[in-house]
């Protein structure tokens, strides 16, 4: 029978009581004594536990609807308990051979109380848990011949259970974003920052996934473990031979290592939303604190300050009055803005203007106009376009020169027939010569003049050769 069905109707007022808190802070201490002394109290002992807290916490109990006058002259204690009794949070057992009441937690209560615990304090992190059970429970089906499929399913509920767990992890981070946003000075945000987020998520969850050996230290041998599993065709069929033999053939053994495999996909992908999420809170975080550090100081802090003032609709009396008042009183303080502003800052007087233009129609038609298509190059256009410096290293250059050289002087008016590569070398070899470091140097010759001396020389003179024209140059040999 379903524990459910065990439920007395009074059970539920617990969660009406003007006393809740003080019932279920009760039933913590109870349940904390009954669990050391081995699932078993008696009365005396119940109403010790209730009075040590009555005197540790000094709590104020109320009167309930379901007491009457008699019970409000026992005592606090006294209250408590009978109340818990009464509406089936706690059961009352009389042994009458040794003449004593004993009180125990009722099981579907059990599950209530371990839910409150959990509500109450962090208890050991059920990442941790999940993920050693499920290690543990593949090793050992794969090594141990006399067990069975169930201890196949263990793992997959552990591993669907730290997936629910780290699901529960992220849909909690919308609360963090709504507590930042609710502080408005800086102390409060970076004191919500470092004893809310740091402490319950950074160090308590996120710091745990991230660098402890609970996760990433027992994926890859839980992911080799099933790669074994998988592969092994004979253990496959001994587990199958098993399972038919004990009735237990409802599912498949590769279904089954299929599902975990899946779920600890669906793990690393809760993970590194997780990530995600934590980089934007760090940043809004960030952006918050700095926006709180100079909101009193940055011109954008004051205009949003200003803007936040003209906006409120305090100072208009709510929605009363009539259309023509309100006007006017929205009109007062734009007007007082507006004598007060100082329209000579650099930061307004800048090439950022602070109202920018839409763009005309036109613009958009031309932005919107299908590109014209490029016609493709040819081979004789891309030679073209190429740099001639990356067709020849320096020794093929260095190469061209000697060849041409006689008594280490290379003239051009004696080189030969003019190929298309003979010009480009000809062109890279004289920027090479008149470099800084060249072993070579180059000089142009002219014509004499009149008086036949040469000291006055013209333009160099240009010589033809085939299609191309160049002047007379000589390369010399540089000396060490």
């Amino acid at each position: 029978m379903q524990l459910r069905y065990e439920i007395p109707d009074t059970f539920w007022s617990l969660f009406r009581s003007v006393n809740r808190e003080v019932y279920i802070n009760a039933l913590l201490c109870v349940n904390q004594e009954y669990e050391y002394s081995n699932y078993f109290l008696s009365r005396e002992v119940c109403l010790q536990i209730l009075s040590d807290m009555n005197a540790r916490k000094k709590i104020e109990l109320m009167r309930d609807e379901s007491e009457t006058d008699f019970d409000m002259l026992e005592t606090a204690a006294s209250r408590i308990l009978n109340w818990l009794v009464r509406t089936g949070w706690l059961k009352k057992v009389e042994d009458y051979v040794s003449m004593t009441t004993s009180i125990v937690i009722p099981d579907y209560a059990a599950v209530f109380i371990q839910a409150f615990e959990r509500l109450d304090s962090e208890g050991p992190e059920e990442t941790e848990i999940y993920i050693q059970n499920v290690y543990a429970t593949l090793y050992s089906f794969r090594n141990d011949p006399r067990v069975s499929l169930g201890m196949l399913r263990t793992a997959l509920i552990n591993t669907r259970q730290l997936n629910k767990a780290l699901q529960n992890m992220l849909h909690n981070m919308d609360q963090f974003f709504d507590r930042l946003l609710d502080k408005k000075n800086y102390g409060d945000l970076l004191k919500e920052h470092l004893e809310g987020y740091v402490e319950e998520v950074v160090r308590k969850k996120y710091h745990i996934l991230k660098t402890s050996d609970n996760f990433y230290i027992y994926k890859n041998d839980i992911k080799q473990c099933i790669r074994d599993m998988r592969e092994d065709e004979e253990w496959i069929s001994q587990v199958r031979e098993r399972a038919a033999a004990s009735g237990d053939d409802r599912e498949d053994v590769i279904d089954l290592l299929d599902l975990i495999e899946r779920g600890f996909d669906d793990i690393e992908h809760r993970i590194a939303n997780m990530d995600r999420e934590h980089s934007k809170y760090v940043r809004a975080t960030v952006t918050r604190l700095n926006y709180l550090l100079s909101g009193e100081t940055d011109t954008h802090g004051l205009v949003v300050r200003l803007l936040n003032r003209l906006s409120g609709e305090d100072r208009y009396g709510g929605e009363s009055g009539n259309r023509s008042s309100r006007t006017e009183m929205e009109e007062e303080p734009l007007k007082e803005a507006a004598c007060r502003m100082n329209l000579s800052l650099l930061e307004i007087l800048s090439e950022k203007s602070l109202y920018k233009r839409r763009r005309s129609r036109g613009d958009f038609i031309k932005q919107m106009a299908p590109e014209e298509e490029m016609e493709e190059l040819g081979r004789e256009d891309v030679l073209r376009m190429n740099r001639i410096q990356t067709r020849y290293s320096q020794e093929e250059i260095r190469r061209f020169i000697e060849e041409h050289m006689a008594d280490d002087v290379m003239d051009t008016a004696e080189i030969g027939e003019m190929t298309d590569e003979d010009f480009e070398k000809l062109i890279l070899a004289y920027d090479y010569a008149v470099r800084k470091g060249s072993i070579y140097a180059v000089e142009e010759t002219g014509g004499e003049d009149e008086d036949g001396e040469g000291e006055n020389r013209e333009a160099s003179r240009m010589i033809r050769n085939g299609r191309y024209c160049y002047p007379e140059l000589r390369f010399i040999r540089r000396r060490p």
